[in-house]
Formats: structure tokens, C-alpha cells, sequence
């Protein structure tokens, strides 16, 4: 009879990410992880497999986690305007600044190199981007914009901007800037 886990796996996972979010994957060893998830080796490699598994489950944690920020944000949105800043706000309300974006760090550290993870950004990547058009889609089924706007290249765009302003807020603490930057992006909405 194997031992009861004495751990909550959600709980050390969310510890593993914070630290794959700090350092990078390349830089996180595994008494890095041992250490910050408080549990033994064995049990890091029984419940989630190697580093690269591990990584991969705290991706995806991540994501999620961004996934229901963002759904919240437009919920508090009055029209597409509101619903895309708050989106943006999300990016530049780091809670330590330079740390950046996880999905973006990784984009740039292994996406060229390991194809799971480039597959794993790129689908995150295309189900914000038809999140924004689901946004947009609406606001246009409210006449928010005009019938004739082209919501799938809107989509696009918007959903490169908002790569880039995470890119960004990794680089600047002047939110200041951050926010005319945002404004200036989503001007072109009409």
C-alpha cells in the first residue's frame, strides 16, 4: 500500500510556477523546486514526472489562471472599450514588477527550442486571440462597432499589442507610459 499524499497538489504546483516564473526553466533546478515546494524529490517526480512535465503542469496553471483574470476583467467592462482596457490592466498590475509574463518568458526562452512548449504557446496564444474576438463579436452584434469592421484582423492586432505590453511591463515601471501606450492601441477601435 503506497503512502498518502501529505501535500495539496495545486498548492505546491502554484509554488513550482512562482519559481519557473522567476527564474526561467533553463535556471530552476530541482532542489530550486524541492525547495520552494516544500516536499520531497520523490514526490515531485510521483505526482508530476520529470522537471519538464512539471514545467508543462505549471504552464498550464498559469494560463488558466490568466484565463479567469481576463474573464472576470471583461465582466467588469460597461462597452468593448472598458472590457479591452481592463484586459490590458492586467499586464501592467504586476504584483513584482520585471517579473513579467510567464507565457511570454517562455515564448522567448524555449518555444524555439522545444516543440511541446511551442505547441503549448501557441495555443494559448490562439484562444486569447479568439477570446478578444469573442469580445469584439459581441460589441458588434451591440453596435458597439461598426458592421463593416474587420474583427478577426481587430483580433489579431489587438492580441499582438497585448504581447507586446506584457513584453513591456517586464522591461518598465512607468505605467504611466504603459497606460498611453494602451490607449493609443485601443483608439483605433470604433
Amino acid at each position: 500500500m503506497g503512502r498518502k499524499k501529505e501535500f495539496d497538489k495545486q498548492l505546491v504546483l502554484k509554488k513550482a510556477m512562482d519559481v519557473f516564473w522567476k527564474q526561467g526553466y533553463e535556471h530552476t533546478s530541482m532542489q530550486d523546486l524541492v525547495d520552494a515546494m516544500t516536499i520531497h524529490r520523490r514526490s515531485i517526480y510521483d505526482t508530476f514526472g520529470d522537471k519538464h512535465h512539471l514545467f508543462i503542469a505549471a504552464l498550464k496553471l498559469y494560463e488558466e489562471m490568466l484565463e479567469t483574470v481576463m474573464t472576470e476583467k471583461v465582466s467588469e467592462g460597461k462597452n468593448v472599450q472598458d472590457k479591452l482596457k481592463h484586459i490590458f490592466s492586467i499586464s501592467i498590475a504586476a504584483e513584482e514588477p520585471g517579473k513579467g509574463c510567464l507565457i511570454v518568458n517562455t515564448a522567448t526562452e524555449l518555444s524555439s527550442i522545444d516543440p511541446v512548449i511551442a505547441e503549448e504557446i501557441r495555443s494559448f496564444f490562439g484562444r486569447e486571440e479568439q477570446f478578444l474576438f469573442n469580445i469584439l463579436l459581441s460589441a458588434q452584434e451591440q453596435n458597439e462597432l461598426s458592421p463593416d469592421a474587420d474583427i478577426a484582423s481587430l483580433a489579431s492586432y489587438i492580441q499582438n499589442a497585448l504581447v507586446g505590453i506584457r513584453v513591456l511591463s517586464k522591461t518598465t515601471n512607468d505605467n504611466e507610459k504603459l497606460d498611453r501606450i494602451i490607449e493609443q492601441t485601443l483608439s483605433i477601435i470604433k
